[in-house]
């Protein structure tokens, strides 16, 4: 069950789920995750770094895929902080990167972030959203 906390009359049901939840059952209160119209103006904008910018991949300036630019913007936004782990393969793969747990506060920042690396980077952003 979950509650959206917009009002009174929400917040008195989830009280009153609560108190009448089995023992051992879960409450969780979290912020909302990011909206569509974020999600698709990311999508928007991921676009524009896979058309108009080369990046370096295994020795190579490439035009990447805006899932490539996903995870990159990703990690610069989190300070790179992502930890890399060695692929079945001998590849490395990017760990703990993903925008989809992200708040609504954060994928804004997140939002403002691309936008921050496409003004430095002369990637011109679309403002309209898929």
């Amino acid at each position: 069950m979950n509650f959206i906390l917009a009002h009174e009359v929400a917040r008195k049901r989830a009280v009153s789920a609560v108190a009448q939840a089995p023992d051992g059952y879960v409450v969780t209160i979290k912020e909302p995750t990011r909206n569509s119209e974020q999600n698709a103006l990311m999508w928007v904008w991921l676009e524009a770094f896979a058309e108009h910018l080369e990046w370096p991949v295994n020795g190579r300036m490439v035009h990447m895929t805006k899932e490539d630019w996903k995870a990159v913007l990703s990690s610069a936004f989190r300070k790179e902080t992502a930890r890399l782990a060695m692929g079945l393969d001998g590849g490395v793969v990017m760990l703990g990167a993903s925008t989809s747990k992200m708040g609504r506060r954060e994928f804004a920042e997140f939002i403002e972030f691309i936008q921050s690396v496409a003004a430095d980077r002369g990637v011109t952003l679309d403002r309209e959203t898929a």
